[in-house]
C-alpha cells in the first residue's frame, strides 16, 4: 500500500474515531456531570460502592464503553480483534471487514486529573518501546506484528475523583438510594490522539520498557506532544534508541559517558535541530504554587 494511500485511511479513521468519541460523556455521565455507575449489586439489592483505585474505575469504564464501540466498529464496516493476553498489545486492533490489510490499533487509555493543579493529569503509557517496536514484524506481546498496523491510536478518557469525605467504601447502600451516592469519579474528557502525538520523551512507569506521555491536560486534548514538529518517523527513531545510546561529553579537563534519555540530546547526536522539540509543559512544584499564591493574596 502507498504512503499516500496510508495516510489517508488513517486520517480519515482518527476523523471518525474522533467523532464518535464527542458523544462518549453523555453515555457515562449523569446530568450533574458524575459517573452513571454507582456500585456493584448483589441479589438482595445492596449497593456497594466502588473504589477509587485506577486499575478497578479503568476496568469497569472499559466495559461500560465497549458496547459502543462495537456499534462504532460495526457502523464503519470493522471488527474487532482483543488483545489475547493481558500485557499484549494493543487492547483493540480494528480490522477492515473487507480488506484485512486495513488494520488500526486503539489503546484504551485513563487518567485522572491531579486535584491539586487540574491543569495537569497523571499521565499514562503508551505502550512498550522493547521487543515488538523495534522488530515491526516481532509477534511477541502483540497480537499483530507492528508493521500491520496503519497507525497506532489512543482512546482517552480523563476524569477527576470525588472528594474523599464524599466516598464511604464501608457503607452498604439500599437500592432505593441509587441517586444519592456519589459517584467516585466524575467530569470525563474523551480524546483521540495517535501515540506519537501525545508522547513524551521519558519512560512510563519504573524499570519497564514503557513510553511515557505528556501529562498537560490541553496539550493532551490538542495532541500537542514532544514530537508534535518532528512528526513520527522522530518518534519511532528516538523511542528505539532510547538508553542505548553513549556519548562521551568533555566537562574541562574532565570527560564522562552520558546516555542518551532526552529528546534534545538525541537529536544533536543524530546532527539535528534540537529546537525543534516541543517543550513538554512541567507541573509547577508545591512551592511554587504556594509561592505565587500569596503573592495573588498580598496584591489582592
Amino acid at each position: 500500500m502507498r504512503a499516500k494511500e496510508r495516510e489517508a485511511l488513517k486520517a480519515e479513521f482518527k476523523r471518525s474515531l474522533s467523532e464518535f468519541v464527542d458523544g462518549l460523556a453523555g453515555h457515562i455521565s449523569t446530568v450533574d456531570r458524575q459517573w452513571t455507575i454507582k456500585g456493584f449489586i448483589d441479589v438482595f439489592r445492596n449497593i456497594y460502592t466502588i473504589s477509587a483505585d485506577t486499575k478497578i474505575v479503568s476496568k469497569i469504564l472499559e466495559i461500560h464503553l465497549f458496547p459502543k464501540i462495537l456499534e462504532f466498529a460495526a457502523a464503519n464496516n470493522y471488527r474487532i480483534v482483543l488483545a489475547e493476553h493481558q500485557n499484549y498489545y494493543p487492547d483493540l486492533s480494528f480490522i477492515k471487514a473487507d480488506d484485512e490489510r486495513i488494520k488500526f490499533a486503539v489503546d484504551l487509555k485513563t487518567t485522572y486529573r491531579l486535584p491539586e493543579n487540574p491543569d495537569y493529569c497523571n499521565g499514562f503509557t503508551l505502550g512498550s518501546h522493547g521487543e515488538y517496536f523495534i522488530n515491526r514484524n516481532s509477534t511477541k506481546n502483540i497480537q499483530f506484528p507492528y508493521s500491520q498496523y496503519l497507525g497506532h491510536f489512543c482512546l482517552g478518557i480523563m476524569y477527576s475523583r470525588a472528594a474523599l469525605d464524599d466516598i464511604d467504601e464501608s457503607r452498604v447502600h439500599r437500592i432505593d438510594e441509587l441517586k444519592s451516592i456519589v459517584s467516585v469519579i466524575k467530569e470525563f474528557q474523551f480524546f483521540v490522539c495517535e501515540k506519537w502525538e501525545i508522547a513524551s520523551d521519558s519512560s512510563g512507569s519504573g524499570n519497564t520498557a514503557n513510553i511515557g506521555s505528556i501529562n498537560k491536560v490541553d496539550d493532551i486534548m490538542n495532541c500537542n506532544g514532544m514530537f508534535r514538529n518532528l512528526g513520527e518517523k522522530w518518534f519511532d527513531e528516538y523511542w528505539m534508541n532510547y538508553n542505548k545510546i553513549t556519548i562521551t561529553i568533555e566537562e574541562g579537563k574532565r570527560r564522562r559517558t552520558k546516555t542518551i534519555r532526552k529528546l534534545k540530546d538525541f537529536l544533536v547526536y543524530s546532527g539535528q535541530d534540537p529546537r525543534l522539540v516541543n517543550p513538554r509543559a512541567r507541573q509547577p512544584s508545591r512551592a511554587a504554587k504556594r509561592s505565587e499564591t500569596g503573592k495573588q493574596r498580598r496584591k489582592g
